[in-house]
C-alpha cells in the first residue's frame, strides 16, 4: 500500500502545476455540480411524491363527495361524466373508477377494458376513510387512493394519480442543472487557466532565471508582478542574485589580486635572492678573499710583532664577515622569533627600524606573558607587522607610527597606525596597487582572521587585525 501511495505521489508530483490547478478547479466544479444536482433531484422527488399523494387523496375525496347523490339515484351516466371531468381537470389523474359495496365496478375511465388485478390492488378497511397505495407500472409510479363513499355503504371511489408528467418536468429541471454545471465548469476552467497563468508565469520566470544563474549569468532580474508572497519571493530572488553577483565580483577581484600578489611575492623573492647574492659576492666573498690573502701573507712574515698586528687585522675582517652573514640570516628569518617568541622579535625589529630610518614608533604588547602562540600565528603576526612597517616607510611619508598588540579571550588583536599621507578608501578598488595590504589581509584570512582598514588622505592610515587563536597556542 505504501509503495502504491509513493508511486501515485510521484506521478502527481510530475504533473505540470497548471494542470494541477485546472484539475482541482474542474474537479471541485464537477463535484459541486453533481452533488447539488443529486441533492436537488432527491429533494424534488420527495416533495413531488408528497404532493402527488396529497393530490390523490384530495381528488379522491372530491369524487367521493360528489358521487354520493348520483349513486343513490343510480345515475351511472352522471358518474361517468364526473370521472371524465375529473380527468380533464386534473392532467395527473391516470384513471378513476367507482365500485359498489359488493366490490362491483359501476363506472370507470378505461375505454378498452378494465385492467386485470387493479381492483384487488387497493381497498379501504372497515373504519378507514381512505387508503393510498403506490403501484409500480410500465408508465411509472401511480398513487392509487381508495376513498369510502358514504362510509362505505354507497361504495368506494378509486383515483390513480400518475407521476409521468412530473417526472418529465423533473428530468427537464435536472437537465437544466446539468447544463448549468457544464457552463459553470467552462467558466471555472477559463478562470483556472487565467489564474494559473497569473500564478505560474512569475514562477516560470523564476525557474528560468535560476537556470541562467546556474550557468553563471548574474544579470537576471525578475519584474515584481504583485504585492503578494510571489512578489516578496521575487524581491528576495533579485536580492540573492545581486548578492551572488557581488560575491562573484569580489571573488574575481580577489583572484586577480591574488595573482598580482603571487607575482609580487615571486618578484620579491627573486629580488631578495639577487640582493643576497650581491651581498655575498660584493661583501662577504671579497672579505673572505682578503682573509685568504692575508692568511697567506701571514705565513710568510717572520717578525712576531708584525705577525700579531696582521692577525688582529684578519680577526677584525673575520668578525665583520660574521656580522654580515648574521645580518643576512636575521633578514631571512629572525632567530629570536623561534627562540624568544613574538614580542621579543617585534621589539627587535621595531628597534632596528628606529635606528635605521629615524621613525618614531610607539610599541605596546600585552597579554602574552610566558605563553607562546602556534608557529603559524607568530610568523603571520611578525610578517604582518614587518609588512605594515615596510609600507609606512616606503609609501606613507609618516613622522610617527604606533603598534599595539593584545592577546585576550582567545583572540590576538593588532592595531598599526601612522600619520602619513593615507589613501582613498572610497575608490572601487581600495587595495588595487597596495599589494602589501593585500598580503596582510591574505595572511589574516588564512588563519581565520580579518583585516579592517581606515584611511583618509592627509590623515594617515589605521590597520585593525584580528586573528582567533583558540587551540592555536603552545
Amino acid at each position: 500500500m505504501y509503495l502504491w501511495g509513493t508511486r501515485l505521489w510521484k506521478i502527481i508530483g510530475a504533473v505540470n502545476i497548471r494542470i494541477k490547478i485546472m484539475g482541482i478547479v474542474l474537479g471541485l466544479v464537477i463535484l459541486m455540480g453533481v452533488t447539488v444536482t443529486l441533492q436537488v433531484r432527491a429533494n424534488l422527488i420527495r416533495t413531488l411524491d408528497q404532493l402527488l399523494e396529497e393530490q390523490s387523496v384530495s381528488i379522491g375525496r372530491d369524487v367521493a363527495a360528489r358521487s354520493t347523490d348520483l349513486i343513490l339515484i343510480n345515475n351511472l351516466y352522471g358518474l361517468h361524466q364526473l370521472l371524465e371531468d375529473t380527468r380533464t381537470n386534473n392532467p395527473n389523474v391516470r384513471y378513476a373508477f367507482i365500485v359498489d359495496p359488493q366490490n362491483h365496478i359501476l363506472v370507470h375511465t378505461f375505454g378498452d377494458g378494465f385492467p386485470a388485478g387493479l381492483l384487488e390492488a387497493n381497498a379501504t378497511d372497515s373504519g378507514d376513510h381512505h387508503r393510498t397505495a403506490i403501484l409500480h407500472t410500465d408508465e411509472g409510479q401511480i398513487w392509487d387512493t381508495a376513498v369510502s363513499i358514504f362510509e362505505g355503504r354507497a361504495g368506494t371511489a378509486r383515483i390513480g394519480v400518475s407521476d409521468a408528467s412530473l417526472r418529465v418536468m423533473l428530468d427537464a429541471l435536472t437537465g437544466q442543472i446539468m447544463l448549468t454545471t457544464v457552463l459553470v465548469s467552462i467558466i471555472g476552467i477559463t478562470a483556472a487557466a487565467a489564474l494559473t497563468w497569473l500564478l505560474t508565469r512569475p514562477i516560470l520566470q523564476l525557474v528560468g532565471a535560476a537556470q541562467a544563474v546556474e550557468r553563471g549569468d548574474f544579470r537576471q532580474r525578475i519584474i515584481r508582478w504583485a504585492n503578494d508572497e510571489i512578489g516578496e519571493l521575487t524581491d528576495a530572488f533579485n536580492a540573492m542574485i545581486a548578492a551572488l553577483a557581488r560575491a562573484q565580483d569580489e571573488r574575481a577581484e580577489r583572484d586577480l589580486l591574488r595573482i598580482e600578489y603571487v607575482k609580487g611575492v615571486i618578484s620579491a623573492q627573486e629580488d631578495e635572492r639577487r640582493r643576497i647574492a650581491r651581498e655575498l659576492h660584493d661583501s662577504t666573498s671579497q672579505t673572505l678573499t682578503s682573509l685568504v690573502i692575508g692568511l697567506r701573507q701571514l705565513s710568510e712574515i717572520d717578525n712576531p710583532a708584525e705577525t700579531r698586528q696582521r692577525a688582529e687585522e684578519l680577526r677584525a675582517i673575520a668578525a665583520q664577515t660574521l656580522d654580515d652573514v648574521h645580518g643576512l640570516a636575521l633578514q631571512l628569518r629572525p632567530s629570536v622569533l623561534d627562540d624568544l617568541g613574538l614580542p621579543a622579535a617585534i621589539q627587535r625589529h621595531v628597534a632596528d627600524c628606529r635606528r635605521r630610518h629615524q621613525l618614531d614608533i610607539d610599541l605596546a604588547i600585552t597579554g602574552f606573558d610566558d605563553e607562546r602562540l602556534s608557529p603559524e600565528v607568530e610568523t603571520a603576526l611578525y610578517r604582518i607587522t614587518q609588512e605594515a612597517l615596510t609600507n609606512i616607510l616606503r609609501h606613507a611619508h609618516a613622522q610617527t607610527a604606533s603598534i599595539f598588540i593584545e592577546r585576550s579571550n582567545g583572540t590576538v588583536r593588532a592595531v598599526i597606525e601612522d600619520d602619513g599621507i593615507g589613501f582613498d578608501l572610497t575608490q572601487s578598488e581600495p587595495l588595487d596597487g597596495h599589494l602589501g595590504l593585500y598580503g596582510i589581509r591574505e595572511r589574516a584570512e588564512l588563519l581565520g582572521g580579518k583585516l579592517t582598514i581606515e584611511s583618509e588622505r592627509a590623515r594617515g592610515t589605521s590597520l585593525y587585525i584580528e586573528i582567533p587563536i583558540d587551540g592555536g597556542s603552545q
